[in-house]
């Protein structure tokens, strides 16, 4: 790679850890355990659940050591607008998760709010998915917050081939968060699951933020046009491509609940 492209992607690469809140580079890797949860409701029963999150969970799940990073729900209907709640949580340890769910399940006022909100039927139209993340190296420090005007987030998901997720890692790392910058991307976090049946050796998971869906669409044209990038994928693919061919990459646009932290 030309010295020319190597300035100008380190260059972009400081600019992304600048907005992430360091001044020279990626903070010092995050060590808690992440968790993200996937709930599918019964038709009409979302509003019930995210009532059930805002005026109870959340709060319960404080009390009980677990920290609320994000909840959204998705934009399109394909996607599970009308059904699906997604969030991230964090943990001091995976330990310190199992106990925090166990004290949470047996907390009284968790049973009650439960049992009250399920008067009119069930919520949940199967038990929740549950993913144990670790954040990858060059995360940026998440900061619970409101954005500076409104935005959507998007879940981006990657599948590799086997051994080839040390090399992803190394392209997000040193060129395609910095990219992502550039074109008016903002980072959020990037986890990899730590549980090898949830293909901890094959995936990354990530949440970055756009003003709309169209800017999101319309930012990840020019990303893919930067000749930067087209360099940048070009140099770490001449092994072969870094996510599974045709549907290694997965995107769902999602809007913050009300009651999120992030959003």
């Amino acid at each position: 790679m030309n010295t020319s492209l190597t300035r100008r992607l380190f260059i972009h690469t400081v600019c992304a850890a600048t907005l992430c809140g360091v001044s020279s580079s990626f903070a010092a890797e995050d060590a808690r355990t992440f968790e993200l949860r996937i709930y599918t409701t019964h038709e009409g029963k979302l509003p019930d659940l995210l009532s059930r999150f805002r005026d109870h969970t959340c709060q319960l799940f404080e009390k009980h050591g677990m920290e609320n990073i994000g909840y959204w729900v998705p934009i399109e209907k394909d996607d599970g607008a009308d059904n699906t709640l997604l969030y991230i949580i964090s943990h001091k340890s995976r330990d310190a998760a199992k106990a925090s769910w166990s004290a949470f399940s047996k907390d009284p006022e968790w049973q009650a709010a439960a049992k009250a909100s399920e008067v009119n039927g069930k919520i949940l139209a199967k038990k929740p998915e549950s993913i144990f993340l670790k954040a990858t190296d060059y995360s940026c420090p998440i900061q619970p917050g409101l954005g500076k005007a409104e935005r959507v987030f998007e879940m981006r998901t990657y599948t590799t081939p086997e051994g080839k997720l040390d090399a992803l890692h190394k392209r997000f790392r040193d060129h395609t968060t910095g990219l992502f910058t550039k074109h008016g991307i903002t980072n959020i976090g990037y986890w990899t699951p730590t549980d090898a049946e949830q293909d901890a050796a094959t995936k990354l998971i990530y949440v970055i933020s756009h003003p709309s869906k169209e800017a999101g669409l319309k930012s990840f044209a020019q990303f893919k046009a930067d000749p930067d990038w087209i360099a940048a994928k070009k140099e770490s693919e001449k092994g072969g491509p870094l996510t599974l061919q045709p549907n290694g990459v997965k995107s769902i646009y999602m809007k913050a609940t009300d009651f999120s932290p992030i959003r």
